[in-house]
């Protein structure tokens, strides 16, 4: 007899302000039962310190879950100034204190900054999540070990000063994939002589969603699992940056079934990825077009919404 799957089949994106102090997987489990969800996952961690938009996928939402790892994110954080952690942020523990710059203002920080906006490249922390033979980071820098890492590629299109003040500089930074605020604070902290972490970090946006779209736990619980239901976005507004592709009736059953289908041409060719929707507007997945084709990638399954 097989067992049948706890919670409900529910599907779409929540987003949730995650409080600090708890991991990103925590939040999610504690969602999850909120919502007596069968099936969930979230789209790329935030660390316990860090607060802010953590989009929650669930049931078929799932499946695209991938996209949001690759979007664009904007944070706000202040550094503390003076303090190096083994962490580079605010849980760690002070590996070097040093005093601040005796003309440290706007200006001053200003023309340290310059250089990490652009195409930049950064070494991760070794408290990140990146895999070294298997392994995360964390894992090795937690029994005292320090493994070889690469440089990374990555790109910063905004970093501003919001407010200097005594040993917090607060910066609000929008950035690729990939970015790490914690390893951009203590190099900015190195450059400007006196070493730096991340006391506060906060995230503003995530792809599509901002914090104006958030809830916290405590709103959660408060309106209760009917209510909270209601915030669940579509599954394809993980999709929202691609072109949308309405299919007729018959090429909409055969991609749902898997197979390629032909776009005629009096129709528009897709080239790349693209959203795909029947005639009725109804959602079926991630599909890629090149030319006259069309190819399934991830599909919704049939009768999910």
């Amino acid at each position: 007899m097989s067992r049948r799957r706890r919670g409900d089949d529910i599907n779409g994106v929540l987003v949730l302000d995650k409080p600090a102090g708890m991991t990103s997987n925590a939040a999610l489990q504690q969602v999850r039962r909120l919502l007596n969800a069968a099936r969930a996952g979230h789209t790329g961690a935030l660390d316990p310190l860090a607060t802010g938009v953590l989009p929650l996928c669930f049931g078929e939402a799932t499946k695209f879950a991938q996209r949001l790892l690759e979007a664009d994110k904007t944070y706000r954080t202040v550094a503390r100034l003076g303090q190096r952690t083994n962490t580079s942020d605010a849980d760690g523990e002070t590996v070097q204190e040093r005093a601040l710059p005796s003309a440290l203002d706007a200006d001053a920080v200003e023309s340290v900054l310059a250089p990490f906006r652009g195409a930049i490249e950064q070494v991760p922390s070794m408290y990140s999540a990146l895999k070294y033979q298997g392994r995360p980071l964390y894992e090795y820098a937690r029994e005292g070990r320090t493994v070889p890492r690469e440089a990374r590629p990555v790109r910063i299109d905004e970093l501003t000063v919001l407010r200097l003040e005594g040993d917090e500089l607060e910066l609000r930074v929008r950035c690729s994939k990939g970015t790490y605020i914690r390893t951009l604070v203590d190099d900015i902290g190195e450059a400007l002589g006196c070493g730096a972490h991340v006391a506060e970090l906060r995230r503003e946006q995530a792809g599509p969603f901002e914090l104006a779209q958030a809830l916290t736990l405590d709103d959660l619980e408060n309106m209760g699992r009917a209510a909270a239901r209601e915030w669940l976005q579509p599954s394809d507004v993980l999709l929202s940056d691609l072109p949308a592709t309405v299919l007729d009736g018959p090429r909409a059953i055969s991609i749902s079934n898997g197979q390629a289908v032909t776009i005629s041409p009096s129709e528009s060719a897709v080239d790349g990825l693209c959203r795909l929707y029947d005639q009725d507007g109804r959602f079926l997945g991630l599909a890629e077009g090149a030319g006259e084709a069309i190819r399934p990638r991830r599909l919704m399954r049939t009768g999910a919404s």
